[in-house]
């Protein structure tokens, strides 16, 4: 039904509420009484060209606008709409929580069987920077789950000898070594390694999976030189390793053992002995003699220069002794040592050497240097690389 509101009377009489009041009354009654916003809105909003109508609905509209600004309007939308997100983000999150306690995902679960184990290398962690300052340290024994971890892995590694999984036993006895054994079971386990070293890192075999060795095909131009170099290690031991009586006769196309070097060294003053490891894995152990009065500075150590035959200059002066001489104190090998971390920075006239003394190793009266019987030190010495090779003494 279409509206016709000429007027306020108009609107009011038709609707049948009034009839004879003035037209004055009338307006005032359409601005004031309840119909007003009726004949306001429908009064403008359908005809806007009738008297009186299109007054009343601009009124009415100012009026609204001024109760509702559309501002207002829109600052209330946004609220009630990050209200609305918030509760359901909080409903949501609720089934996340059991007894006040947020649930965790599920521990992922382990690739190996391997007992777990924190230790990282199998280096001393009190050796500092170069040019830090060395600060006192309590040295604390292995807690009760450490050990019982070590204890686990050396089972781990027997288990795997029975099998006949050298690799895998390999690397459980190294691993809780690392972690720490008591004397007796230490000596046994470093024995078992250096056994296990022989068979799957120094003999010709290469055992399948062994993340330290590999075959390498021998390409034209390549010498055992170049080839050592780009697996940092000696020359020496790989002729040794691959049974190569002459290092410049080998020929396209052979196949060779390769280690992936380098080799360092641990010596630990307190045993007397020298470690040969590779990638943290135990491969040589040897006994050593150390400096009298603690003179062998402990910290971390870079190969120097290596020779055959040296020379022996006094280090406090006295008689130069060649090197074919009987009474050179250093034997057939020297390998310079220069300091670089803990108490041995700035120290370079450090080594490793032989001796003609072999009564001393195990025993603290050199001048400083670190002694080995002939053999042993020929032995290290094919191990060693100049400038790449680091030697850890610890107490």
């Amino acid at each position: 039904m279409a509206c016709d509101f000429r007027s306020p009377q108009d609107a009011y009489t038709r609707v049948g509420l009034v009839s004879n009041l003035s037209d004055g009354m009338l307006r005032k009654l359409a601005r004031t009484g309840p119909f007003g916003l009726y004949y306001g809105l429908f009064a403008g909003e359908f005809n806007s060209n009738m008297q009186g109508g299109e007054d009343m609905a601009n009124y009415y509209r100012a009026r609204r606008r001024r109760r509702f600004p559309r501002g207002a309007l829109l600052l209330w939308a946004a609220g009630a709409l990050a209200v609305g997100t918030w509760w359901g983000f909080l409903r949501d999150s609720a089934s996340e929580l059991v007894e006040g306690t947020l649930a965790l995902a599920p521990k992922p679960k382990l690739t190996t069987d391997r007992p777990e184990s924190t230790s990282q290398t199998a280096m001393p962690s009190n050796i500092l920077e170069k040019g830090k300052a060395a600060q006192s340290q309590v040295v604390t024994a292995p807690s009760s789950q450490v050990k019982a971890q070590a204890s686990a892995l050396v089972q781990a590694g027997k288990d795997a000898l029975a099998r006949g999984e050298l690799i895998d036993a390999r690397s459980y006895l190294s691993e809780a070594l690392q972690l720490g054994l008591d004397d007796t079971e230490s000596t046994l386990v470093r024995a078992e390694l250096t056994r296990l070293g022989n068979e799957t890192i120094l003999s010709r075999r290469v055992h399948k999976n062994d993340p330290l060795v590999s075959s390498y095909i021998i390409k034209t131009g390549d010498t055992l030189g170049k080839i050592a170099k780009a697996h940092k290690i000696s020359p020496e031991l790989i002729a040794s390793i691959n049974g190569i009586e002459n290092k410049h006769l080998i020929r396209a196309g052979q196949n060779l053992k390769v280690i992936h070097g380098p080799f360092h060294a641990l010596i630990r003053k307190s045993e007397y002995s020298l470690d040969i490891l590779l990638d943290n894995t135990i491969v040589k152990h040897f006994s050593v003699g150390l400096g009298a009065d603690d003179s062998t500075p402990s910290g971390k150590w870079q190969v120097g220069t290596k020779l055959v035959n040296p020379t022996y200059y006094p280090p406090r002066g006295g008689k130069i002794i060649s090197a074919d001489d009987p009474q050179n104190p250093l034997g057939e090998r020297w390998i310079g040592l220069v300091g670089i971390a803990g108490d041995a920075v700035g120290q370079a006239r450090y080594g490793i050497h032989g001796t003609i003394e072999p009564e001393s190793i195990g025993r603290s009266v050199s001048l400083g240097c670190i002694r080995m019987h002939n053999q042993d030190v020929e032995s290290v010495y094919t191990y060693l690389i100049e400038r790449v090779s680091t030697v850890i003494v610890a107490d």
